[in-house]
């Protein structure tokens, strides 16, 4: 299934696209798409049946804000420096283990939102990345099997970055990484039933038109079921978590003087193969 969010800010609701692509309203059924829904199979199992049965009333899509696909997330948990071919782009020794950090969940908006390039920011970078919402509660999970298990569904996420305040300003990555709106998430959350194998998919990014990223899930240095079991190692993941799984080759760290950070008016777009596409405008915050 691909479940989203529809409306203005704050007062989305749940909807779904169908087979046929057409919206379809879910606020009949379930109250949101969130960590509570995902845990219960039952309520899944309504939703699933009621679009089967096409009991589902259609939205017209004209002028309707597509929000970030999930409702109260937790946690999100980003993995640094996961694909071969990003590690060497930046001159970077593969990690032993995986690079964990973290985005508070207010820096997630919609795909088609507005992203504001911080005050200050001269060096604000790109990077599409697959999410990974969880489904289950997980903590010390033995396998990447198990952890694949406890995957819910999957979704395109743009973790946009500000290189000067992540690597030349001391202390930990957070200060580059959690800006405002610097989490655009969605447009869908596709359930992993319908993903398959989540190391069998192609990444884009283009800037202003020109193709910048092209890679693949299969560059992942640490698969996703295994980034699960690792992170359940070290904090329990609950049903609405998400797991940003790192970005391939073609960020602006990566090319040579001068680099081409983002400014206000660069537009970028986003996709994964079966998860959708994003579309944003950079403006000054």
């Amino acid at each position: 299934m691909k479940l989203l969010r529809v409306g203005t800010a704050g007062a989305e609701r749940p909807a779904l696209l169908d087979a046929d692509a057409t919206l379809r309203d879910l606020s009949g059924v379930v109250d949101d798409i969130d960590g509570a829904l995902l845990a219960d199979a039952d309520a899944l199992g309504r939703v699933r049946a009621a679009a089967e049965a096409g009991d589902l009333p259609a939205l017209d899509a004209t002028g309707l804000r597509i929000g970030p696909p999930l409702a109260r997330i937790g946690k999100i948990v980003c993995i640094g420096l996961n694909y071969h071919d990003h590690a060497r782009e930046t001159g970077a020794e593969p990690p032993a283990e995986p690079v964990v950090f973290f985005k508070a969940a207010d820096t997630v908006v919609g795909p088609y939102d507005t992203v504001l390039v911080p005050r200050g920011s001269v060096k604000t970078d790109w990077e599409v990345e697959l999410a990974v919402v969880i489904g289950r509660t997980a903590r010390y999970l033995e396998s990447a099997e198990e952890g694949l298990a406890h995957v819910a569904g999957y979704a395109v996420a743009h973790d946009v970055s500000e290189r000067e305040f992540q690597i030349e300003r001391g202390g930990t990555w957070d200060k580059g990484k959690n800006c405002e709106t610097f989490n655009p998430l969605g447009p869908w959350l596709v359930t992993a039933d319908e993903v398959g194998d989540p190391q069998e998919l192609s990444l884009r990014l283009w800037v202003n038109g020109e193709l910048k990223q092209d890679g693949t899930t299969a560059e992942q240095i640490f698969p996703v079921g295994e980034v699960v079991r690792y992170v359940s190692q070290f904090m329990t993941l609950y049903p609405g978590d998400v797991i940003n799984t790192g970005t391939p080759a073609g960020v602006a760290l990566g090319e040579p003087e001068p680099k081409p950070f983002l400014r206000a008016g660069d537009v970028v777009e986003l996709e994964i193969s079966g998860l959708g596409r994003q579309r944003q405008e950079f403006k000054d915050a």
